[in-house]
């Protein structure tokens, strides 16, 4: 998938490319998040529209905490797990979209070691 320290530097148009498919391997993580997220705060906290869910859903994604001040049993449950797998996903993502930068920089750091 990457080069090995061997291998030359990709080229920058390579690079790019690369970059672009894991912010939207991430990207698309974060999305299907929020989607379970929304779908189960409307259907375990029955909210009349998803903006609600999608509202919760999002508070808790980015670690801010949920916004619902009066849960059922069911929402409460559904809320913890959803924050504990959050907190996985969110980290999750972010090293899948830093991955092809950090491999280029520790590359280029041993690009001298071959000769």
């Amino acid at each position: 998938m990457f080069e090995n320290k061997s291998q030359p530097l990709a080229h920058p148009t390579l690079f790019y490319k690369r970059l672009l498919t894991y912010a939207a391997g991430g990207g698309g993580l974060i999305f299907l998040s929020l989607a379970i997220g929304t779908f189960g705060y409307k259907y375990f906290g029955h909210y009349d529209n998803y903006t609600d869910g999608f509202y919760n859903a999002s508070m808790i994604l980015t670690g801010m905490g949920p916004a619902d001040q009066n849960p059922n049993q069911a929402l409460k449950l559904f809320a913890s797990f959803y924050a504990l797998y959050s907190g996985v996903i969110f980290l999750s993502s972010i090293t899948i979209v830093f991955a092809p930068i950090v491999h280029r920089f520790f590359h280029i750091l041993h690009l001298d070691d071959n000769d």
